[in-house]
This record gives C-alpha cells, structure tokens and sequence, in this order.
C-alpha cells in the first residue's frame, strides 16, 4: 500500500516588504541580501494575521476537495504557537468545520516539525488505511529589529492531506536523522522573537545533513545518484545552495550546474516569501512540483528537515503519475503576485504590532484572507471568517 500526500497547498500573508526597501533603510548594499542571502522579499504578516488564519487560509481548498467530515486527525506543526496549553489546532478545527470525532495535536521542535508531522500522518495511515490525516506547518519568523536574523523574516503555512493511494508523492520507507543538543537558535518563553547564532547555526545545519544522509544511506541504501530532485529546509534560499554544495562533495562529486538544477526549482518561492520555519521545506517541495516544466511523474525527490537545537531528518518520495492535475499553482501563484508593498514604516507599525499583555484587544483590519485574528476578549482568542455572505467569530 502507498502512503503519502494527496493533496498539498500553501498559504502566505497579503503583505511583503522588498530587501531593496529593507538595504536602503539600513544603508546597506542591496545585494548582501540578493546574493548573500538569496532575498528578494519577505512575506510580512499584519497584526491579525497568525498562524491560525495562515492555516485555515492553506488548508481549505483542500477540504473543498474531499469530504471534510472524513478528517481524523490534525497535526498542526509549529514553533510560533498561540498558547502554551491549547492546541492551535482546535482553533482551526472549528474554522474549518472539522468532525467532532477528529484528533488534534500540535507539534513543536523548531523547523523540523513539519517533517514529524508528516511522518507520523504517514504512519498512522499505514497503520489503519481509513485515516485521512490533515499536516499542517505553519509558522510567522520574526527576530529583533536591527538583528543579523531580521533580513531572513517571512511567513507561510503548508496543509497537506496525508491518505493511501496519495495522488502527488508517496513518501518511501526508511530515513536518516540526527540530534544534538546545541543552542544555534532558540526563543525562550518570555520572548516573542528568537534569539540565533546565524554563523554556529549555519555550521550546526551542515553537519547535521552529513549525519543524517549518512543515516540515510545505511538505512535505505539509496544513493545520490538515486534521487533526482533535492529539496532542503530553506531559512535563506543561499542556504539551499550552500547544503546542496556540501552534499555533493560528501559523495565526492563535482558541484556544476546540472548539480545545481537538481535543487534550483525549490527555492524559487521561499526566495520571495521568507523563512517560514517548519513550512520552508514544503513551500518549496511545492515550488519544485510547480515550476519544473517536464514531468516529474516517477522522479524520485528527496526532503531535508533541520530544526534547530537540534534534529534532522534526510528521507525521499516519489512523485506519482497524473499529479499535475491535482496541482494548486494557480493560487500559490496568485497569492505571491497579489500581495502589497510595504513601505519600511508601515513594516514597523506591523512589526510592533499591539500589547498582547492586554486581556481584551481589538485588531486594526489588515488582513484581506478569509480567515482573520480579531483580537482577545477576557484572554481568550477570537477568529473570524469572512465570505460574501456570511460572516462567524468565536
């Protein structure tokens, strides 16, 4: 029986802010960030915008695909969550009118979330084939004003429908991981923005795909020469390139440019949106399966999750016959094209945003989704969605 996903779309803020804008603000060279960093825009999220309304916003062309009463479980991937107790998963499930009879949970290890989330959907499925698990990542990168993270900034969340017999990848047995307890990044509780050691954090990520691939290779026996597309947790697009280049010479080949086409197609998204943490990875597995013109049809992909802190997983699928038809492009590409420009002031009244110390808050209107953050009434989170015709809150 295969197992994997069936169905997979993402979601990203209505807002960006260009690292042209960003460089002429700090008086910096604009190419430190287009080709150091690989950054062309950041996705910026409004103040009622989170990882909730992102969520709804990713997942719900999928459900108006299938039969949403058939969902049994969510798992809901992040490391910028809502509460410290209450899953930000419950308040999705009732934005998306999900069963009652459905499980939620929520995931956290950094970045690589997303990745556990799939795997444990994958397995959960194998190990009763009427599951239609529901794999949410979706996260909102913010580091200090005037930081090295705050160019690397960005939003996105991913929902993908994991099930048997999955229409666009099967997601193949066996993988490679790695941990290590190291302090490369981290957001202690009484932050709202991370803290990150960008040049440790950079040599941690490299050795934790030596380590993992090495895994990899024991577990499956799959070579390099095996895979045909790479695609990699992206925090900076350059950083794809850079694990990609450390691969290549791990199994003691050349890096060239038909090396370089092997991991190009993924990164084209995460360049104009950002760091989305546990969403980067499959922003740009979609972005592969979007801007690759031949078929991809039995191409076998690799998927590189890192989380800092740190855990790692190296593992591969393959793409099934027919996947175009169940593509989303269209929406990834509009909503990338729809957004509006931020000019630098406007970026730091989001930025600042509003005192969530307050028991009751009501936001400012921004976000143009169907599904919002409206503010807090005696501490407890208030969504709202919007359609032509109706509008609900709770």
């Amino acid at each position: 029986m295969k197992v994997g996903i069936d169905l997979i779309h993402f979601a990203t803020s209505d807002y960006f802010l260009g690292m042209d804008t960003f460089a002429q603000e700090k008086g910096q060279d604009v190419n430190k960030f287009y080709v150091g960093l690989g950054q062309e825009k950041m996705s910026i999220a409004p103040p009622d915008e989170d990882i909730v309304s992102l969520a709804a916003k990713a997942a719900e062309p999928i459900l108006q695909q299938i039969e949403r009463q058939a969902i049994s479980a969510v798992l809901f991937a992040t490391e910028t969550g809502v509460d410290q107790s209450k899953s930000a998963g419950v308040f999705l499930h009732r934005l998306l009118g999900l069963s009652s009879r459905c499980r939620m949970v929520e995931l956290k290890h950094a970045c690589y979330a997303g990745a556990a989330g799939l795997q444990m959907a994958t397995a959960m499925v194998k190990a009763n084939p009427q599951e239609r698990v529901l794999v949410i990542a979706a996260d909102i990168a913010k580091y200090d004003l005037n930081s090295s993270g705050e160019a690397t900034q960005g939003c996105g969340a991913v929902a993908m429908l994991v099930c048997a017999e999955p229409r666009i990848l099967e997601i193949e047995p066996g993988s490679g991981y790695f941990t290590d307890d190291v302090m490369d990044f981290w957001r202690p509780n009484h932050r709202s923005t991370a803290l990150v050691d960008g040049k440790y954090s950079t040599k941690v990520y490299l050795n934790s795909l030596k380590q993992a691939w090495e895994h990899f290779h024991e577990q499956t026996e799959r070579g390099f020469e095996q895979i045909d597309y790479f695609c990699y947790h992206i925090p900076f697009t350059k950083m794809a390139e850079k694990a990609h280049q450390t691969l290549v010479r791990k199994v003691g080949l050349e890096y060239d440019a038909a090396q370089e086409a092997k991991t190009l197609p993924g990164q084209i998204y995460n360049r104009v949106i950002g760091n989305s943490y546990s969403a980067s990875l499959f922003i740009g597995f979609i972005s592969l399966l979007d801007n690759v013109k031949e078929s991809l049809a039995q191409k076998r992909v690799s998927f590189f999750s890192y989380g800092s802190g740190c855990v790692a997983e190296f593992f591969t699928g393959v793409v099934q016959d027919g996947y175009q038809q169940w593509l989303m492009t269209q929406s990834h590409q509009q909503q990338i094209h729809s957004r509006i420009e931020l000019n630098y002031q406007t970026y730091l009244q989001f930025y600042y945003q509003v005192d969530f110390a307050q028991s009751n808050l009501t936001l400012p209107h921004f976000n143009r989704g169907p599904y919002r953050f409206c503010g807090l009434e005696g501490d407890k989170r208030i969504y709202a969605e919007y359609s032509e015709n109706s509008t609900t809150s709770g």
